[in-house]
């Protein structure tokens, strides 16, 4: 049987469009990725005899092929802890229904290949015969690892089988990373447009460009662990405060503190420090508090006293804050507030997280153009 590569997802909707428009039609299978759930299975059964199974290189790894199907495989997995012949027989039946109906699903061809009995015997056979499977790439890719795990699916564990590659010098590989050593060579070589080649130096021309794209994707992979390594110390960070709360079963001195650097936060903005208290914004200060804190405080008649500081106006603020939460305290349980402080801060925590791993992706996106104004990118996203 036959097991062809194709690169992306164009290249394959082109042959599977040839193959279907031609007469006769092609009995071949399709592997995507589109339908994940049935990758696996239509790799396996790739193995049975006359099969063609069209893949990109994005999908099917992992699934050993097998010659001659997995029917058999199939059979003794689901009926190995069945004593019952006649239940056994039933589920035999079952499978072959099952298979039946996923070749009307994926092969959608107007032959089907007859499977053989389920003990699989004679198809195994029959598909060892011919030569087994033969790989045919429609390209080369730009990692040699994945040349050579496409090679790999022929030939395995001394199954007959054989590999090759079609090329062209319009493929992005060749045109974007060996168009410096083309020119000469067709020159040298006096080839014409549409002719086939076959020479040592275009192995050479495609080993080096294969070698600079995987230079470059190194050279890519370095820098990004720079990036990581600084997300990475700000995750240890965050993970030790995490432990640290779960581990905690009283988190209320964290909260009061929070709760504390809230309260001056929202005077400080309203009642700037050094400004005359006529200055003070305290109707903002009153519908901030109501919003924030839903505590209607008199501010406004606090700002009128004669002598009153902007630390004084803190301190009452965070007094009528912590007896509200007494008050509910007292009111709902002290192991109800603790629990409820607790998940709303391991909440936010992950909320606030999450937000941040954002922000830090839009930001590494964008902070390369800091070296246009000869500033180093990577120092710039550490600040």
């Amino acid at each position: 049987y036959k097991l062809i590569d194709f690169g992306d997802q164009k290249a394959l909707d082109k042959l599977y469009n040839a193959a279907r428009s031609g007469k006769p039609a092609k009995l071949f299978a399709v592997l995507n990725a589109r339908f994940h759930e049935q990758e696996a299975y239509i790799v396996a059964e790739a193995g049975i005899p006359g099969a063609i199974t069209i893949a990109t290189n994005m999908a099917g790894r992992g699934t050993d092929i097998k010659l001659g199907g997995s029917l058999e495989m199939r059979v003794q997995q689901e009926t190995a802890n069945i004593t019952d012949e006649a239940e056994k027989q039933k589920k035999i039946e079952q499978i072959k229904a099952d298979i039946e109906k996923f070749r009307a699903m994926v092969l959608k061809a107007e032959e089907v290949v007859e499977l053989e009995p389920a003990n699989g015997s004679k198809p195994a056979k029959t598909a060892t015969r011919p030569g087994g499977i033969y790989i045919i790439g429609s390209e080369r890719h730009e990692s040699r690892r994945i040349d050579n795990q496409l090679r790999g699916r022929s030939g395995r564990q001394g199954d007959p089988g054989r590999s090759k590659f079609f090329l062209s010098l319009e493929d992005d590989l060749m045109r974007i990373f060996g168009s410096d050593r083309l020119d000469t060579m067709l020159t040298r070589l006096g080839l014409k447009e549409g002719e086939a080649i076959i020479h040592p130096w275009i192995n050479k021309a495609l080993e080096k460009a294969q070698q600079k794209v995987e230079a470059r994707n190194f050279d890519i992979r370095k820098n990004l662990l720079k990036y990581d390594d600084v997300q990475n110390d700000q995750r240890k960070v965050i993970f030790d405060q995490r432990i640290d709360l779960m581990n905690d079963s009283d988190v209320a001195e964290t909260v009061s503190d929070m709760r504390h650097a809230l309260v001056e936060a929202l005077v400080s903005k309203y009642v700037p420090e050094g400004v005359y208290p006529e200055q003070w914004d305290m109707v903002g200060l009153k519908e901030e508090l109501v919003r924030v804190l839903n505590l209607d405080l008199p501010v406004d008649e606090w700002a009128k006293e004669e002598g009153i500081a902007d630390e004084e106006l803190i301190e009452r603020v965070e007094k009528r804050v912590d007896e509200h939460m007494a008050a509910k305290a007292a009111q709902f349980g002290p192991e109800v507030i603790r629990y409820v402080e607790k998940s709303l801060l391991l909440q936010t925590l992950d909320h606030l997280w999450r937000e941040h791993l954002v922000m830090l992706d839009h930001l590494r996106q964008v902070v390369g153009l800091r070296g246009y104004g000869q500033r180093d990118p990577l120092n710039e996203y550490k600040a």
